[in-house]
């Protein structure tokens, strides 16, 4: 750590300590019963963490959704991050980000057949849903990022942490990312250790979790991020997907306003390195000026092939942009990610979770 480094962590530290004593004193009143928490008659699956950032919830919640919505109705419910508007909203697919957000724009176009909501507070949300006719009434809920709205209290918690920055190693608020203490892993049910890289052994992962020193009943699962063919954001006017190692002798210019780009940047970076990047905040709303700048960044890739590649999310906020130039339409594509899981833990995973959804609905039900 260099000088200023460890200067800023001093001056932030009794604000950490500020944010750790709120946070731990909500928790005990929630832990001692002062503040309510609600249990539903049906599975309620919360997929959140306890570090700010890009954890990969939204991949994991995909999961979810593709594991169980052949068996069961299925319902997601976030808060609709950086939206405009408020309360209770329905997704479809007409909806906006500006609307929805991207993550749930991005869930409803992925499985449209699912029913997808947004509401801050997570008890009315999960009661708008629940108010539904029989016929229409989610049979399992997944609360995306939900683990801080303890006045729900779900079936199952999942918590995710991204291998790159391990919650263990990390510090609360400003000095670090934690939005409470590192205690509260063990809220969790199941704990998923996300973003690994390709080459983790297995005694990386004992380290790991030697280190989390997780009690008996919770289960600890490790992931990796993968990708599919590149898709174009606007497939009328675009060819077919294709693979990053198809266009190797094109100019790319990556887009990327996601917590941690990194990963993305590198994934590219593995099968071409022909490519310049425009960086921006998480969950970045794009304006006019940042389109103008974006636009220049492209040009100066002269007339050869080239395209703009981006996230999923981002493409979800740069779809609906009144004010994106029609040349883009043809070159902008998007590479969808989904979650592997390592060690042949996958079907231990689907187990677990297939099985607390049939013991909790056959408990309720007798």
């Amino acid at each position: 750590m260099n000088r200023k480094n460890a200067f800023v962590r001093i001056v932030l530290t009794p604000f950490a300590l500020l944010y750790r004593l709120t946070a731990g004193v909500r928790n005990l009143l929630f832990d001692i019963h002062l503040l309510p928490s609600r249990r539903y008659d049906i599975p309620v699956i919360c997929v959140g963490n306890i570090a700010v950032g890009g954890t990969g919830k939204t991949p994991v919640t995909e999961y979810l959704i593709a594991l169980l919505k052949d068996q069961y109705r299925i319902a997601t419910l976030s808060r609709g991050y950086k939206r405009c508007t408020k309360g209770f909203v329905w997704v479809d697919a007409n909806s906006t980000v500006t609307e929805a957000g991207d993550e749930a724009c991005q869930v409803k176009q992925k499985f449209p057949d699912i029913l997808v909501a947004v509401d801050g507070n997570r008890r009315r949300g999960i009661n708008r849903l629940l108010s539904l006719p029989a016929g229409r009434r989610p049979e399992v809920i997944l609360l995306d990022d939900a683990m801080q709205h303890r006045y729900v209290k779900p079936s199952l918690t999942i918590m995710l942490s991204s291998y790159q920055s391990m919650y263990y190693a990390d510090k609360m608020l400003p000095v670090g990312n934690l939005r409470e203490s590192i205690k509260s892993v063990y809220r969790a049910d199941i704990v998923v250790a996300t973003k690994c890289p390709d080459a983790i052994k297995p005694a990386d992962a004992g380290l790991i979790e030697k280190s989390m020193m997780l009690k008996a009943h919770q289960r600890l699962y490790f992931t990796r991020i993968m990708y599919f063919p590149l898709e174009a954001l606007f497939p009328s006017f675009a060819q077919r997907p294709c693979s990053l190692n198809e266009i190797q002798e094109e100019e790319l210019l990556l887009v990327v306003g996601i917590a941690n780009p990194q990963p993305f940047i590198e994934t590219v970076r593995s099968c071409h390195d022909r490519f310049t990047t425009c960086i921006f905040p998480d969950h970045h709303r794009f304006t006019m000026a940042d389109i103008h700048d974006i636009h220049v960044e492209f040009q100066k890739k002269g007339s050869r092939s080239k395209r703009i590649i981006t996230t999923e999310k981002d493409a979800m906020r740069l779809k609906t942009l009144a004010c994106l130039p029609d040349e883009w339409k043809p070159v902008l594509y998007y590479l969808p990610m989904y979650v592997q899981f390592l060690f042949d833990q996958g079907t231990n995973f689907n187990k677990n979770i297939l099985e607390h959804i049939h013991s909790y609905r056959k408990h309720v039900t007798n």
